[in-house]
């Protein structure tokens, strides 16, 4: 099994051995997709997708944190 790691801040996400996986991480929010190849099965995609939410967008009021995302942490040192 191979290390899956977010290919915007390294953290650590899941040990995977499969052809395709898309996992969002929690730290920082950039979607990362991996696709095995014949040669090499752990090369993440060269570019990952990054969806972030909009510092210009309106607000209710509400500080609650939407259902399924950590809190940001501080990598281990």
């Amino acid at each position: 099994m191979q290390e899956v790691r977010c290919g915007h801040c390294g953290r650590k996400l899941a040990m995977a051995d499969a052809v395709r996986i898309e996992i969002k991480c929690p730290r920082c929010g950039t979607m990362n997709h991996w696709r095995a190849s014949a040669a090499d099965r752990s090369d993440p995609s060269p570019t990952p997708a990054r969806r972030r939410a909009s510092h210009h967008e309106e607000r209710d009021g509400a500080t609650e944190k939407p259902v399924g995302v950590a809190g940001r942490q501080e990598p281990p040192r």
